[in-house]
């Protein structure tokens, strides 16, 4: 029995291999019966079935994407000049703010009475000018008297000497009143301004009149220092991106350069804008420059934060010879296409020199280059190779001949 069952297994495993023999022979050397039923001598080589795309000529660009986020085009934390008491907020988070507009209020109690303080002194240091003057011009009288009296030899040297010095001492007391005077005034107009400051306003400088509050840090009642943050007021319109690139493209930028933007918050839509800024400099950490974008944002649709991806055309070439980015091959580790030649039945193998790649399309900087090339089915393919295109990828001269077959 083992005998018999040895025999067996070495007839079954012979006729497995000579059948698998069999189909690779008929696999690599066919002696295919076509669909009409007749036979092809054997080892005749069959036509490639491809797929193919006319050369273009036109404009093609070099695009490149760069991640970012926006920023405010600038802000203005608007942090009162006195301490006291937020009686009120005039405005909240999202509203409008105006140039110099009013945005908080103070307790302005303890600086009301500093005026009314103010006043007083004021008053006093008036009075005790006129005071000085009179006692100035009785001086002044006494002085001439004592003079008429010398010249008539009544009176002596010593109440000549004594009159001239009071009336010196009067002027002085005069001079000094009126400087009293001055730093009352002063110091009542320094209180009316700090009364002033217990209304809070938003006065900054430069861009546009209107903006908007982008944070609240205190609220109504609380009780706050000189220089104590209220709120952040932004500019949106127009607003920055910021992007970093590397050396490889930023040589390519430049100031004016139109970008266009997109965002998650708006799926599909592109907003316009233009590279404001480049920075000199590459940070060392990354090796990336700094590079701000200016947007419009007419609605205050694109916010502070968010992020962003800046497309950029870093070059542009007119009349440039196109071909389908999937035409290109490897052969021998050198770039190339199969060139569809005018019969229509055979390809040309033809080494090119790429440029521009835009997505699915390249440009070709190889001068003379028309026609079409093989997309699809390369892999079957050698210089002079035979092929078969789709019916409808014929032209139409073709068609009529594949019709009346």
């Amino acid at each position: 029995m083992s005998k018999v069952s040895s025999r067996f297994k070495i007839s079954f495993l012979a006729i497995l291999f000579g059948s698998a023999a069999v189909a690779t022979w008929l696999f690599l050397y066919p002696t295919a019966v076509d669909r009409s039923g007749a036979s092809r001598p054997t080892g005749q080589v069959q036509p490639a079935p491809v797929e193919v795309m006319p050369v273009e000529q036109g404009t093609i660009e070099l695009h490149r994407t760069f991640s970012g986020t926006l920023e405010a085009r600038a802000e203005f934390v608007v942090a009162p000049k006195v301490g006291g008491r937020v009686e009120r907020l005039v405005v909240d988070i999202a509203d409008q703010v105006a140039r110099g507009q009013m945005v908080a209020e103070l307790d302005s109690e303890e600086y009301v009475q500093e005026v009314a303080q103010a006043k007083a002194d004021l008053a006093v240091a008036r009075a005790n000018l006129t005071e000085a003057r009179n006692a100035l011009e009785i001086a002044r009288r006494g002085l001439d008297r004592v003079q008429t009296l010398r010249r008539r030899g009544v009176a002596s040297d010593s109440q000549l000497d004594a009159a001239k010095a009071e009336e010196l001492t009067r002027q002085a007391a005069l001079e000094v009143a009126q400087a009293q005077e001055v730093r009352a005034e002063s110091a009542l107009e320094t209180a009316k301004i700090r009364m002033g400051y217990t209304r809070v306003t938003a006065g900054w400088s430069g861009g546009s009149e209107q903006r908007v509050v982008a944070e609240r840090y205190v609220d109504e009642g609380e009780t706050v220092g000189a220089n104590t943050p209220l709120v952040r007021i932004v500019e949106l319109d127009p607003i920055t991106g910021v992007i970093f690139v590397t050396e490889r493209d930023y040589a390519r930028l430049q100031p004016g350069q139109e970008i266009l933007l997109a965002t998650g918050a708006y799926p599909g839509e592109k907003f316009p804008g233009r590279i404001d800024r480049i920075a000199p400099v590459f940070r060392e950490a990354t090796r990336q420059a700094r590079v701000e974008l200016t947007i419009a944002n007419p609605g205050q649709r694109l916010k502070p934060g968010m992020f962003i991806r800046t497309t950029v055309v870093l070059d542009r070439r007119a009349d440039a010879v196109i071909l389908p980015a999937r035409a290109l091959v490897k052969r021998n580790g050198r770039s190339g296409v199969f060139q569809v030649a005018k019969d229509n039945r055979t390809v040309r193998w033809r080494e090119v020199t790429i440029g521009i790649r835009d997505d699915d399309r390249v440009e070709i900087l190889d001068g003379d280059f028309s026609g079409r090339v093989v997309t699809l089915g390369q892999q079957l393919l050698d210089d002079g190779s035979l092929i078969t295109i789709p019916a409808e990828q014929q032209p139409f001269a073709d068609k009529g001949e594949a019709e009346s077959l």
